[in-house]
């Protein structure tokens, strides 16, 4: 069960309105491209998922929590778990992008 939590972002409830705001948390949008571009959090940034391995440095560098988001919070479960394996701890699985509008 704690790997569906972990993939799926279940469990405690996070505030990323608050992140966001207080804490200046990026939005990193995981979809394709053509997803983001048919509608986004406003100020997000779209790293593709299968661009996210090629962007770790980046993503390092931004030193502020990252909050991952899709069209479901399947794909950015996926690359929560990439980031955390790559060393990246403050990243946390928004779910869908809607979510955190």
């Amino acid at each position: 069960m704690r790997f569906l939590e972990k993939l799926f972002g279940l469990g405690p409830k996070v505030d990323y309105k608050s992140l966001v705001a207080e804490q200046g948390a990026k939005i990193i949008d995981v979809r394709t491209p053509q997803e983001f571009n048919s509608g986004n959090v406003p100020g997000s940034i779209n790293i593709p998922l299968n661009q996210i391995s090629h962007k770790i440095n980046k993503l390092k560098s931004i030193k502020k929590p990252l909050v991952l988001c899709c069209a479901s919070g399947n794909r950015s479960g996926q690359a929560k778990s990439m980031l955390e394996r790559e060393g990246i701890q403050d990243v946390y699985n928004g779910g869908g992008w809607r979510k955190l509008l």
